[in-house]
């Protein structure tokens, strides 16, 4: 597979308030946060209309495990399926099934460092 990852598809943290979080974050900064966090819409190099989630889970989020970690990088897949079996065959450990949505597909991978690593093929359109 030539492109495996094509960007950031989210940074998800954990935080004890995060609607105080979100609030100063919009507040301080003019994030245009919403329920989830904030969604930052960019373009590709094809000109393709693509979003970044900024998101504050709570502290006792089990959304994160394995992982202990208080943080969960999403990157932007083009071909989960395809991606998560090539990983697989190198060794990585692939965490349960593919998900798929209406704003996509996921797929879960623990990284070298212990951290849940979700791995996204959007679709972009669901969210315009």
């Amino acid at each position: 597979m030539k492109n495996r990852v094509t960007g950031i598809g989210g940074l998800f943290f954990k935080t004890e308030d995060p609607k105080a979080t979100k609030d100063w974050y919009k507040k301080h900064l003019g994030f245009n946060t919403d329920d989830w966090g904030c969604t930052f819409w960019w373009k590709d190099e094809n000109g393709n209309k693509c979003s970044t989630q900024w998101s504050p889970f709570p502290k006792d989020t089990k959304y994160f495990e394995p992982s202990k970690k208080d943080f969960m990088f999403n990157y932007r897949v083009e071909n989960l399926a395809a991606l998560l079996k090539v990983l697989k065959k190198e060794g990585v450990e692939v965490l349960g099934d593919i998900q798929e949505f209406e704003y996509g597909k996921f797929g879960y991978i623990m990284d070298n460092d212990g951290n849940r690593i979700e791995l996204w093929e959007p679709v972009d359109s669901a969210f315009e």
